[in-house]
C-alpha cells in the first residue's frame, strides 16, 4: 500500500492510502496519523477513494488517528470512501463514528 500525505494551506493534512489497508499496512497508517498529531497537525482527512480492501487493523488505525486527533481538539475525517469501505464500515457500525464525506475539500466544512 502507498500512502501520500499533503498539507493544505488551511493546516489539513490530507492522508490517502492507495490500496488494500490491512494488517501490514495498517501499521504504517497509524504511525503517519500519530506523527501527524504529534506534530501538532490535529485536523486531518483521510481521502479513501483509492482504497480497495480495508481490514479490521485498517479500522483501529484509523480509530486509534481520530482518537489521537480528538484528543488533541482536532478532528479526523474520512472522505470519498469506496464501496468495499463503506461496506466495512456500515458491517461494523462505524459509519455512525466515521461519517464519509462527499470530497476531501468539503470534509471540514460541516
Amino acid at each position: 500500500m502507498d500512502l501520500d500525505v499533503t498539507t493544505r494551506p488551511d493546516g489539513i493534512a490530507v492522508v490517502v492510502p492507495r490500496g488494500r489497508l490491512n494488517m501490514v499496512s495498517a501499521r504504517n497508517l497509524k504511525e503517519t496519523l500519530g506523527e501527524l498529531v504529534s506534530a501538532g497537525t490535529t485536523r486531518i482527512v483521510v481521502d479513501m477513494g483509492e482504497t480497495s480492501f480495508l481490514d479490521s487493523s485498517g479500522l483501529g488505525a484509523l480509530i486509534g488517528g481520530l482518537k489521537a486527533a480528538r484528543q488533541a481538539g482536532g478532528d479526523l475525517r474520512v472522505a470519498r470512501p469506496t464501496p468495499a469501505v463503506v461496506s466495512v464500515f456500515e458491517l461494523t457500525n462505524l459509519d455512525r463514528v466515521l461519517r464519509a464525506r462527499d470530497s476531501v475539500e468539503t470534509a471540514f466544512d460541516e
